[in-house]
């Protein structure tokens, strides 16, 4: 028999990987502690497909009751989260809550018809499914993906979609007390009146995974990875960009892998900025720079699959119009300009002397000596005999001696 004690989660954001590896291990945590149940206090918007489906498997097949609880008042089981409640062996919503709008839709607007009831015919059968195994209301969940319907607390009393409504935890523990629920491995009995309840908080990598899930920050990762490398190449040595371009590109490499990424979209971010380069290297008069703006935005755009995701799984239009402005403005000025100015003339040192034009103050033939700048150097000519008075030009240095030729108009 179950102890009388209860392991209690929060899943207050959308449904991701992260979502996914927490409830797993909040199941296993709960079986080692042989809790009498599991609580998840579920609000959010919905979430990934993939991460969604992982989740539901992980409670119907849950040797430990599993509770959803939509809390607090105010909170709300959309899209993803219909599927969760109705996948629970026992679903109640605080008053003030709603439950519905499961339809899945396109991140950057309607998907064409084909996909769209492709879509959606496969979340109908998958969420009928559930319903059937849970004995509920499985023409009103066909319903909620089909045309996004939603029920308050009440209404989901009433139409079989949850099982009760409680105004708190305490309350939700009373009211399934002693209450027979058949999981995985056999039937058991909840014991939860008097049970004592015990918090789980998410790990430090399941949080920093949370916060990776988000298509905006791989986004931006994956840009700053780039960039990094790239500072890296053109200043070999510089360590820092280096460092910081691996460790973003490997995180946002990392993060996609989760994402249902759409790698046509990441190559022509990719080539995206492999034009700003070339842009700086090849006069275009601005068609590589134009080819840049317009790949890294047609790949930011892409670059989420639409038909596995719903509509929390989105890149920002802020987010992408931002990068690739800075983007481009960074690559086309910013970097355009250092390059320009390592290619300029030295305007100091000993490599700033090449290209002066001084006068001869001794024959040079070939040697002697010049006036440059107000300073006397050695000098060689380069061409020859060259009398006392003339103006010369300095084409070379070699051992602190100047080669210097005749100035003339040719020489400029």
């Amino acid at each position: 028999m179950y102890a009388q004690k209860v392991l209690s989660i929060k899943i207050d954001a959308t449904i991701n990987p992260a979502s996914a590896d927490f409830i797993h291990r909040a199941i296993d945590v709960a079986q080692k502690e042989q809790a009498s149940c599991l609580l998840i206090h579920l609000n959010t918007p919905g979430g990934l497909l993939k991460s969604t489906r992982a989740i539901v498997s992980d409670i119907l097949q849950s040797p430990v009751p599993i509770v959803v609880y939509v809390s607090p008042g105010g909170a709300h089981a959309g899209s993803a989260g219909v599927f969760i409640t109705m996948a629970a062996h026992i679903a109640a919503m605080a008053p003030g809550t709603n439950i519905g709008a499961a339809h899945p839709v396109s991140s950057h607007g309607e998907m064409d018809t084909i996909m769209s009831a492709k879509a959606t015919n496969d979340a109908i059968a998958f969420i009928k499914s559930i319903a059937a195994k849970r004995a509920r209301n499985a023409a009103w969940a066909a319903e909620a993906v089909k045309n996004s319907v939603s029920l308050t607390e009440s209404e989901a009393l009433e139409y079989n979609v949850i099982n009760l409504i409680a105004s708190s935890e305490q309350e939700l523990l009373s009211n399934i007390d002693g209450r027979t629920i058949t999981v995985s491995s056999g039937t058991v009995t909840l014991h939860t009146k008097n049970a004592t309840t015990r918090s789980l908080e998410m790990g430090w990598g399941e949080k920093m995974l949370n916060i990776l899930s988000d298509p905006n920050v791989a986004y931006i990762l994956f840009l700053l990875g780039l960039y990094g490398l790239i500072f890296e190449l053109y200043s070999p040595g510089a360590i820092f960009p280096g460092i910081i371009g691996g460790i973003s590109i490997i995180l946002a490499l990392y993060t996609m892998h989760t994402l249902p990424v759409n790698y046509a979209g990441l190559a022509l971010i990719v080539f995206g900025v492999i034009l700003f380069l070339l842009e700086i290297k090849i006069v275009s008069h601005g068609l590589l720079g134009i080819g840049g703006v317009i790949s890294l935005l047609l790949g930011s755009m892409m670059l989420i699959r639409t038909d596995e995701t719903w509509a929390v799984a989105d890149l920002s239009w802020s987010v992408i119009l931002t990068a690739v402005g800075v983007s481009a403005l960074f690559f086309l000025f910013v970097i355009g300009m250092g390059l320009k100015a390592q290619r300029a003339k030295p305007a100091m040192g000993l490599e700033a002397m090449i290209g002066e034009v001084g006068q001869s103050l001794s024959e040079l033939n070939p040697a002697g000596t010049v006036r440059m700048h107000g300073e006397i150097w050695k000098a060689i000519s380069a061409s020859g005999f060259i009398p006392e008075g003339k103006k010369v030009i300095v084409t070379g240095m070699l051992n602190w001696t100047l080669q210097v030729e005749p100035y003339n108009e040719s020489s400029v």
